[in-house]
């Protein structure tokens, strides 16, 4: 009888596991990601790995993107611009922070003017420093002057970087966040897990319905499948394992999902070190990837189109790239022109997420047919930060930016590339100088065809965005035009 009785809550144990997220605890979702954030501050933090996590979530910005990645109202409920320099954006009245305080004007001038302070590490920083003057003449009305025209300023708005905080909490956002977002931070378990709970007193554009949430960290492809089929997660917005779709297909508790982000892979190059510096070795690169390859090994062949830091899901895109280029032969002669007849050595540094590294592995294989021998590095997202992306002590890495608007970065000469393009520059400038949009789209497009021109990276292919959702859950993005994963727009059927 005993054992019987063992048996029984075996079975009503190993059951419940099997089928717990299925028939769910319908207030509640578990979202798998692969990637630990560094930090909660989506302003100060350059990973993109913070703003899924606390974009659209915890915090929110004047404007946001909607899943089909339009820009929409955010906390500011209506805008206009007034010239090509200056915008004015109104308020959503009563809104609040999670600590109850009452959102103001004077916080975006706070938000702002911190974004663009001495000691900020806002990537975006230059669009801030773009701000001539911010007014707050009332407490629901914010307008800013800027010193150089920005057509695109909506766009720039609707990102983490443009987050709006609370002087009160923004020194500890990067630790306990407190914004004004459908969901408030609970807890941080290091290495684990971040727990959020619905704000009761969110008035936003989408009412929240899922009560609890809960982001777990799985850098590991196989934990990720394993955690979906015995229940302990529910949604993997970017599956590693794409191998593993049919599988999952077959198994009848989940729908696939396949989309994109704005983001395109591509082979970075430090392009004030040799051989680097030089634009005809830079060109040579092209002909000496095999980007479908990388597609096929990395992603299961699902990366879509892509051009110069540009796809599909960004409305002024132009498909520089067009046909593939791979040529063994004709790589080696560009590299013989321009010195190089016996190729060259250099390192490659990435990231340690499993498709960065499959990535890599195809591409050290791809360069040595061209007489290129790459030492392959591979960091944590701290060591990458610090190494890479901080004080550029690097030859070659690989990224794809899946933030929206990433061609902008170009623009820097001290970004982590270190591109100095002065003809790009200046075509950009003219598309921000812009009042219609017919003008913005010709100087769009003419700014991506040079940045082509000038190949300061080898952009291969839009990111698949292969997503795993267990069946009763909608609502999750196909498609990121901004990453992040709102939980808001998510629901369970009943």
């Amino acid at each position: 009888m005993r054992l019987q009785t063992i048996l029984m809550c075996m079975a009503m144990l190993c059951v419940p596991l099997q089928t717990m997220s299925a028939q769910a605890e319908k207030d509640k979702v578990v979202i798998a990601i692969p990637a630990e954030p560094p930090g909660l501050d989506p302003a100060m933090e350059a990973s993109s790995a913070v703003s899924e996590v606390v974009w659209e979530n915890i915090f929110e910005g004047l404007t946001r993107f909607d899943p089909a990645g339009k820009i929409v109202p955010g906390l500011a409920q209506r805008w206009v611009r007034e010239g090509p320099n200056v915008y004015v954006f109104k308020l959503r009245p009563g809104v609040k922070f999670h600590d109850g305080k009452a959102l103001t004007s004077e916080d975006v001038k706070f938000s702002f003017e911190r974004n663009v302070a001495p000691d900020s590490t806002n990537k975006r920083k230059r669009v801030f420093a773009n701000f001539a003057k911010i007014e707050t003449p009332d407490p629901l009305t914010v307008k800013i002057t800027l010193k150089e025209p920005s057509a695109l300023l909506p766009f720039f708005l609707a990102e983490g970087t443009a987050s709006i905080q609370s002087a009160a909490t923004a020194a500890t956002n990067r630790t306990a966040p407190i914004g004004t977002g459908p969901y408030r931070f609970v807890r941080w378990v290091r290495g684990d897990s971040i727990e959020m709970e619905r704000f009761a007193d969110y008035k936003g554009p989408v009412p929240p319905r899922i009560q609890h949430v809960i982001f777990r960290f799985m850098p590991d492809e196989n934990s990720q499948v394993l955690a979906l089929r015995s229940g302990q997660v529910d949604y993997v917005p970017y599956i590693a394992a794409v191998e593993s779709i049919n599988s999952l297909k077959k198994d009848g508790q989940f729908k696939i999902t396949q989309g994109q982000t704005q983001g395109v892979l591509f082979l970075g190059m430090n392009n004030k070190k040799s051989p680097f510096n030089d634009v005809r070795v830079r060109r040579a690169m092209y002909y000496a990837v095999d980007a479908q390859m990388v597609n096929d090994g990395t992603h299961g062949g699902f990366g879509k189109k892509g051009g110069a830091q540009t796809n599909e899901l960004n409305p002024y895109f132009v498909d520089v790239r067009g046909a593939p280029k791979y040529n063994v032969k004709t790589a080696r002669k560009m590299l013989a022109a321009a010195g190089y007849p016996n190729g060259f050595s250099v390192n490659l540094k990435v990231l340690s997420n499993p498709s960065t590294r499959r990535s890599a592995e195809i591409l050290v294989a791809q360069l040595a047919e061209v007489g290129i021998q790459v030492k392959l590095e591979v960091l944590e997202t701290a060591q990458w930060l610090d190494i890479v992306f901080r004080n550029k002590n690097y030859d070659m890495t690989i990224i794809s930016h899946p933030e929206p608007w990433a061609i902008l970065n170009y623009t820097d000469p001290n970004y982590f590339y270190q591109y100095d393009g002065e003809k790009f520059r200046a075509l950009i400038k003219e598309a921000e100088a812009s009042t219609d949009d017919a003008t913005l789209k010709k100087a769009l497009a003419a700014a991506q065809r040079q940045l082509y021109e000038d190949a300061p990276s080898v952009w291969m292919y839009a990111m698949p965005q292969v997503g795993v959702v267990r069946s009763g859950l909608s609502g999750t993005r196909v498609d990121l035009p901004v990453p992040a994963y709102p939980v808001a727009e998510m629901s369970w059927s009943r």
